[in-house]
C-alpha cells in the first residue's frame, strides 16, 4: 500500500506545484529555448520535488559504458567496439538517478530536431528549388541519424523495463494535418500532411514500431508472440503536427512526465530513499 501510494504522490506533487509556472516563468513563453536547457529545468524541479533521490546530468554517454551494460545482461553482446573514446550527445543529454544500490539509472533522454522550413519560407515569399522556382522544398534525410542515438540508448537499457526517450520534432516535414499558407503576394500554398515529398514521420515511426505519437510511450510494452514474450522499447516521438515551434512550457511538461514515469516504474528500487524521506 505505502509504495502504491507514493506512486500516486509523484504525479500529485508536480500538479500541485503548478508545473512550469514557478519554475522559468517569462522564459517559458520562449520559442527558441534549448530543450538542453528545458532539461535542466527538470533536473532542477525533480530536486526539489524528491529531495532524498540523488539526480544526475550528463551530456554524452561513451560507447563503451554502453558495450559493458550490455555485458551485464549477456556476456556475448557488447563485444564490439572500433573506435575507443566514441560517445552518443543527445541534445538534451541524459537525467540519471541513483538507486539504493548505488547504481545510476537513466530517467530521462532528451532530443529535438527541427526539419523542413517550407512555411517560413512561403510566408517570407521565398521560392526554393534548383531553379528557385518552387514554393516547397523536398524533403531531407537528415533526421534519420536520430536512429542512431535511439539504437545506443536503447542497447544502454536493455536490462531495464522502460524506456525515456523523447523525441520532439518541428518543422514542415513532421505535419499531421494538411495546412494552408498565405504568401505575401496573396497566393495560397498548401501543404499536404500526407505527401511523401515532405512527410518524414513514418521513417521515425520505425523507432516506435508504429505505436501512437504524442505518447509517453516510456513505460516498455511486452507482447506475446507464439511461444515468445517480446520486450518493446519505443520512442516517445511528438510532433507539433501543423509545422509549428514547441515552447519550452511544453517541452518541459512532456519530458517531467517521462522523468516522472520512469522513477514510478524503479520505484522498488528507491523505495528506502523515498520511504525514509
Amino acid at each position: 500500500m505505502a509504495k502504491k501510494n507514493q506512486s500516486k504522490r509523484l504525479t500529485q506533487q508536480h500538479k500541485d506545484s503548478r508545473g512550469v509556472v514557478g519554475i522559468f516563468g517569462k522564459e517559458a513563453k520562449i520559442h527558441d529555448i534549448t530543450v538542453k536547457q528545458v532539461s535542466h529545468f527538470v533536473l532542477s524541479q525533480l530536486k526539489t520535488e524528491f529531495p532524498t533521490l540523488t539526480f544526475r546530468y550528463r551530456d554524452s554517454i561513451r560507447k563503451d559504458e554502453i558495450n559493458r551494460a550490455l555485458q551485464k545482461v549477456d556476456k556475448e553482446l557488447g563485444q564490439t567496439l572500433f573506435v575507443s573514446n566514441s560517445s552518443i550527445i543527445p541534445d538534451g543529454g541524459i537525467i540519471e538517478v541513483r538507486d539504493d544500490f548505488d547504481e545510476w539509472r537513466v530517467i530521462l533522454v532528451s532530443e529535438a530536431k527541427h526539419q523542413g522550413k517550407d512555411l517560413e519560407n512561403i510566408m517570407a515569399g521565398k521560392l526554393v528549388g534548383k531553379n528557385n522556382d518552387q514554393d516547397l522544398m523536398a524533403a531531407g534525410n537528415a533526421i534519420e541519424r536520430s536512429h542512431k542515438n535511439i539504437a545506443e540508448i536503447a542497447n544502454l537499457m536493455l536490462g531495464e523495463s522502460h524506456f525515456p526517450y523523447v523525441l520532439f520534432l518541428e518543422g514542415s516535414n513532421f505535419l499531421t494535418e494538411t495546412i494552408n499558407i498565405t504568401r505575401p503576394d496573396g497566393r495560397v500554398v498548401v501543404l499536404e500532411y500526407n505527401s511523401g515529398m515532405l512527410n518524414r514521420l513514418d521513417r521515425l515511426t520505425a523507432a516506435n514500431y508504429g505505436l501512437p505519437i504524442n505518447t509517453n510511450l516510456c513505460k516498455n510494452k511486452f507482447v506475446q508472440h507464439k511461444d515468445k514474450t517480446i520486450m518493446l522499447q519505443a520512442a516517445s516521438i511528438y510532433t507539433q503536427g501543423t509545422g509549428g515551434r514547441w515552447g519550452a512550457e511544453q517541452m518541459f511538461n512532456v519530458m517531467f512526465e517521462i522523468a516522472e514515469t520512469s522513477l514510478q516504474i524503479i520505484y522498488s528500487d528507491l523505495f528506502h530513499q523515498v520511504h525514509h524521506k
